[in-house]
């Protein structure tokens, strides 16, 4: 599949639910959907296939990972879906509800990482998810959740702003509050508060998130996800040829440390995977191969690795 002329978008089919009641079959063959053309067309790009690897939880569920490594583009990547369900919410899911604590439950969803060889192509994350609790004889409890990132080695403005832009461009016909609110949501979870900086230039972000009914929050997620690929490929394709040299393949082995770091240390979905019982190598395929860390290291000034830290890793809007 080459990317002249292409579309991305055209290849998702949004589902449409009408009922106001918590569909679960509906979202699990939107996600199995979502896996299967989101790898189809980063298989395009790279021009080797993904492997697919299906696995089972014994404490009930299961997943589909997709994974390349060592590929044309990528140096390694993940999409995966999963879903598993279990007795008793693990505590970084009831963290926001407390009240909910140990009902049984069911979660779903689809999650990628992809890390680029070339490291003026940027690191790029998404997710979309859905959580349902159970209790005899009262009211499912359940929400969506996700969002998307980019994390850049040396920045680009317009990189920044193509990203940012589509991502408003997937909330807008769900209100104009959408964006503002994720955005800040992004930006305040994305952030390493030991070394007090973001971790990238951000994106969206959303958990816990039912206020406008099934229906439309179900939309509303199936929007942000149909957006990822027009987000993500028009950067990729034009940094993915980029040359550089040792310098920069060593920074950016430098900054994938601080994703690691984010990663598990904060990141709930890590941590909800690992507490639930989640199949590790899953869990653990967001992690970028090749990672440095040193000793109080400072970028030279004036160079373009200080311009990440000083035009970058700032919260600001750019759009």
């Amino acid at each position: 599949m080459g990317t002249a002329g292409y579309n991305p978008l055209c290849l998702f089919v949004l589902r449409p639910v009408t009922s106001s009641q918590p569909n679960s079959s509906a979202v699990k063959l939107y996600l199995l959907d979502l896996q299967t053309q989101i790898a189809g067309a980063l298989e395009g790009i790279d021009g080797k296939q993904f492997i697919t690897d299906a696995w089972e939880r014994p404490e009930g569920g299961g997943g589909i990972s997709r994974l390349i490594e060592e590929g044309n583009v990528f140096e390694r990547g993940g999409v995966s879906f999963s879903h598993v369900a279990g007795k008793s919410l693990p505590p970084s899911a009831a963290a926001n509800r407390p009240e909910i604590a140990g009902r049984n439950w069911e979660a779903m969803g689809v999650s990628l990482v992809l890390h680029p060889r070339n490291p003026y192509a940027p690191t790029v994350h998404m997710n979309v998810r859905f959580f349902t609790t159970m209790a005899e004889g009262q009211d499912a409890v359940w929400w969506f959740g996700g969002g998307m990132d980019l994390t850049p080695y040396y920045g680009f403005a317009e990189d920044a702003r193509h990203f940012h832009q589509t991502c408003k461009t997937a909330l807008a016909p769900f209100g104009d509050d959408l964006h503002p609110r994720f955005k800040k949501w992004c930006d305040e979870y994305f952030y390493l508060k030991h070394r007090k900086e973001p971790r990238g230039v951000g994106g969206i972000f959303f958990d816990d998130f039912n206020a406008h009914g099934f229906a439309q929050s179900f939309a509303m997620t199936q929007s942000v996800g149909n957006h990822f690929l027009d987000a993500y490929l028009p950067i990729l394709v034009r940094r993915k040829d980029a040359p550089y040299g040792e310098r920069e393949r060593d920074f950016q082995a430098y900054r994938r440390g601080r994703y690691v770091e984010f990663n598990l240390v904060f990141d709930r979905g890590t941590l909800f995977g690992l507490q639930s019982g989640g199949r590790t190598e899953s869990i653990l395929m967001s992690l970028p191969p090749i990672v440095k860390w040193r000793y109080n290291w400072q970028p030279e000034a004036g160079s373009p690795e200080a311009g990440l830290y000083s035009d970058f890793l700032i919260h600001q809007d750019w759009i």
